[in-house]
């Protein structure tokens, strides 16, 4: 469970292929740009490459007002100083119920088939006083403790995936690396039988894949995996046992409980917000340190002498450079307000481009570089305010656990494809590959 409210995932609609961005409020505050020179956003190129794109917004129109590929007008926040800013504003709401939104852009934010499988009740939805409820209780489930005592697993379930593909010296490391151990490690943490793993699995797969499935495939997985959980929840309440839902129904404060519905939407969000984000991490952070060998030689060696500080610094800093949630998930005008000098009016989306601020010149020195070291390195991948990322320390644990054990294990680990040819998952939300081919020198499992 990589990432939690402010920075969770939180899926557009299958986009196909975007459409031209509009700029119907003027261009932000040192604009001298008209809006037809502005880059174009959401095509299959801005996706390889987003950033230089971002740069531009940045200098030029820092607060974007765009037409998303969904049909959904939003405005994009692309500076660190605002987006912080922006990510603590209470006049920012999560609920969708702000949303001014006209029939056409209906249901075309947030999760698809959140609605109708009545999955809204989650931290990514609400706003103070719920959130502050809701939050307290799940905190109370989920503790670094529980974390801590979960590295053991997170460890194992890295060396069998590995072991899976070792002997063939060739891989697809998102699909028989990144994408299954994170749905195992969370399936393992909420308590879901072994056995019915496979089907999240299945599931989630149908989830990631933003249109790239049958049409209506999201949200029938999302409906099963609402039914799913409700029925797991019931028995849990029977028969609960060491693990993160039990924790969830027993969790209490002063007297309050969750809901059945709270509980099966916090389930829901915590697995979905605990996949997807892993999945980017380590995909997009094995694919940066396999194109910056200086940077990937230097952690091997401090791997080797058993060092821990720039495994530590250096997933922080993949974070930042290339991390796996491009925007923080929605927010909601709840009045007329102004960010970065732009009015944004009642009622309109704000998406903070998390990769744009992030790169930021004006916080980061040198932000266009990947740097392991990296001391000084706020970035904003686990969001900032109340919504910080609930489950932070595991993403911490799983990135760290992941990539030190493949450059440990497969030490001459290499792309098996050009760059130019892979492929970026489409998306407005998060950032991550479809496939990561890798070669190496075949070497014999360790069990």
């Amino acid at each position: 469970m990589s990432t939690a409210p402010g920075t969770c995932p939180a899926s557009e609609p299958p986009s196909g292929h975007a459409s031209e961005p509009t700029s119907e409020a003027p261009p932000g505050p040192g604009s001298d740009s008209s809006p037809e020179s502005a880059p174009e956003l959401f095509t299959w190129e801005f996706a390889s490459d987003p950033y230089p794109a971002y740069a531009w917004l940045r200098e030029r129109a820092p607060v974007h007002r765009t037409t998303l590929p969904s049909g959904v007008e939003a405005w994009l926040v692309t500076r660190y100083a605002d987006a912080r800013q922006a990510l603590a504003d209470q006049r920012l709401s999560k609920n969708p119920a702000h949303h001014d939104e006209s029939p056409h852009a209906k249901g075309k934010t947030g999760i698809p088939g959140e609605r109708k499988a009545e999955l809204m009740t989650h931290l990514l939805n609400i706003d103070p006083p719920d959130h502050t409820r809701l939050r307290r209780l799940v905190s109370k489930a989920f503790t670094p403790r529980r974390v801590a005592e979960f590295a053991p697993r997170v460890q194992e379930l890295t060396d069998r995936l590995i072991d899976s593909f070792v002997e063939k010296g060739s891989a697809d490391l998102i699909h028989e690396f990144a994408f299954p151990l994170p749905i195992y490690a969370i399936c393992d943490l909420l308590g879901v039988p072994e056995e019915d793993q496979d089907d999240f699995r299945d599931w989630a797969g149908m989830m990631i894949r933003h249109g790239g499935g049958p049409r209506g495939g999201v949200a029938r997985s999302v409906k099963k995996m609402r039914g799913y959980l409700a029925e797991l929840i019931h028995r849990k309440r029977e028969e609960p046992g060491d693990d993160l839902i039990s924790g969830l129904i027993k969790a209490s404060d002063h007297g309050e409980h969750l809901t059945e519905n709270e509980a099966a939407a916090m389930a829901f969000i915590l697995l979905f917000a605990g996949f997807e984000t892993t999945v980017n991490l380590i995909g997009n952070g094995m694919y940066q340190l396999l194109r910056h060998p200086g940077q990937r030689e230097r952690l091997q060696d401090s791997i080797a002498a058993g060092e821990t500080g720039l495994l530590e610094t250096g997933i922080e800093e993949l974070l930042r450079y290339d991390g796996p949630v491009e925007m923080a998930t929605w927010r909601y005008a709840t009045e007329s307000l102004v960010i970065g000098g732009q009015e944004v009016p009642a009622g309109d989306p704000v998406l903070v481009v998390l990769a744009a601020a992030d790169r930021d010149p004006e916080r980061f020195d040198g932000p266009d570089t990947l740097d392991l070291a990296r001391r000084d390195n706020q970035h904003l991948g686990y969001g900032h305010g109340i919504h910080y990322c609930l489950g932070a320390p595991l993403a911490r644990l799983e990135g760290q656990t992941a990539l030190a054990t493949l450059l440990t294990r497969l030490p001459d680990l290499r792309l098996a494809a050009d760059p130019a040819e892979l492929r970026w998952r489409g998306g407005l939300i998060m950032r991550g590959l479809r496939t990561l081919p890798v070669e190496f020198t075949p070497s014999v499992r360790l069990f």
